[in-house]
């Protein structure tokens, strides 16, 4: 495993470019690892609660004339009544906090397998995830102990979805009669599976969500580590970057017809959305997908209607220099250069067919023929199941023939769409590479798809 102390270093040059913007983190893992209660811990030992929230989640015993007041930590993100009467989390909770140095907005993703679909959603969009690791459950005296299938398949995602810092934090060790054994058997594990997963781990930390230990505040020598606490960690690691080096591409949103702001819309429509990655100035020739058609940019604006650039990543009203049809769910890519040779002169694959990895989240398998609902931005495309080619053994992490994906498996497909769609790898962009599919009967969310090429 890298050198916390390097990684934290590295971490810190690349963290104050972004002058240390809100890092969006997600906790994941098994069933009942402590990720409530971590996060109810980081909550409350950073000062961040208010006492009403305080005084809601505490318990007053009495024995004889002594009282005892106990926080329930766990509680503080249980917001649906299932989970309170359960103890279970079901939905992503998000939480926000803030210390002197960084902002932070959390997410309380569920262990339960039946629920890796919302794990997936939260990740998506994560900066970090720290995946816990329960010390309790694990045959900790085992130098060649085995992980759990959910931290595994939860690591997995993480790094198909490019989450791009990923903590291990190994909890309840003050429930074990050694710790300090216990820890370095779990971290050495948890390394020889990053390493044969390609699992980019930012650091390993042995933590006490119940009691504390090393979570805001350090605890030197605890369970042999001398390393940062994970709030520390978690201030250091970067933001997920701005995908300005791509081609520029646009998902129409909103079309605004003849705005009355004509001073600023030249009494032309607008076309509002997010730029999803690159970037656009006045005079770019774009073209329309999935007309086909081309217009030059005659004006970009930004969210409060003032002319000019915009950054990637923010929302843009886009004017064109002559009317053209364009919906919502269309697309605005960079047109290529004329003078551009022809391996440059597709910055998007415009295709009808995907070879794809998905992580299958319905409950009734996917199996070739079966047509869904693909959405891509904001685009809704009919795709059918070519052929499954491959599914991932979380366990051996070899990939294994499979005619069929049943419920949370990760695999390979190859997907043939009912109209072409601009995409790239999901290597290259989160935005541009990712896509879901949709069941055209129950309209539930079946699979996250990663664009392969």
């Amino acid at each position: 495993m890298a050198n916390t102390s390097n990684i934290i270093a590295n971490n810190s040059a690349i963290a104050s470019q972004n002058d240390l913007s809100a890092l969006k983190f997600i906790t994941c893992g098994s069933v009942d690892d402590g990720k409530s209660t971590l996060i109810g811990r980081l909550l409350v030992d950073s000062r961040t609660v208010l006492q009403d929230q305080l005084a809601s989640v505490t318990h007053t015993s009495h024995n004889g004339d002594v009282a005892t007041h106990t926080v329930d930590l766990a509680r503080f993100t249980d917001g649906l009544q299932a989970e309170r009467e359960q103890g279970i989390t079901i939905d992503v909770a998000w939480r926000y906090f803030a210390t002197a140095k960084r902002k932070f907005i959390i997410g309380d993703a569920p262990g339960h397998e039946q629920y890796t679909r919302n794990m997936v959603t939260a990740a998506s969009a994560a900066d970090a995830a720290v995946v816990l690791v329960d010390a309790t459950k694990l045959d900790w005296q085992n130098p060649a102990l085995k992980l759990l299938p959910q931290t595994r398949r939860h690591s997995l995602l993480a790094k198909l979805l490019r989450v791009p810092g990923i903590v291990f934090a190994v909890n309840k060790l003050d429930a074990v009669a050694n710790p300090t054994l216990a820890f370095a058997h779990i971290s050495a594990a948890l390394h020889s599976f990053a390493t044969e997963a390609g699992v980019p781990v930012a650091a390993t930390v042995p933590v006490s969500a119940l009691q504390g230990h090393n979570v805001v505040d350090a605890t030197p020598g605890w369970a042999g580590y001398s390393g940062p606490s994970l709030l520390s960690i978690l201030e250091e690691l970067p933001n997920t970057p701005a995908e300005a080096v791509q081609a520029f591409a646009f998902p129409v949103q909103w079309v605004e017809k003849f705005s009355a702001s004509s001073d600023t819309s030249q009494g032309r429509r607008v076309f509002w959305g997010r730029i999803a990655t690159g970037q656009v100035r006045v005079g770019d020739t774009v073209n329309i997908l999935p007309s086909g058609k081309s217009a030059v940019v005659a004006q970009v604006l930004n969210h409060a209607r003032v002319p000019g650039e915009v950054p990637t990543g923010h929302c843009a009203g886009i004017v064109l220099d002559r009317e053209v049809d364009v919906s919502r769910g269309d697309w605005l890519l960079e047109a290529p250069t004329p003078a551009a040779s022809r391996a440059a002169a597709a910055p998007f694959n415009i295709s009808r067919e995907l070879q794809a990895t998905v992580a299958w989240m319905d409950d009734e398998p996917l199996i070739p023929g079966r047509a869904y609902w693909v959405l891509h931005g904001h685009r809704w495309v009919k795709a059918k199941v070519q052929r499954v080619v491959h599914r991932l053994d979380i366990n051996t992490l070899a990939e294994e023939d499979a005619t069929e994906l049943p419920a949370n498996a990760i695999g390979h497909v190859v997907l043939a769409l009912q109209e072409p769609l601009a995409t790239l790898p999901y290597a290259q962009s989160r935005v541009m590479g990712a896509l879901i599919l949709v069941d055209t009967a129950s309209h539930k969310t079946s699979g996250a798809v990663l664009v392969q090429g």
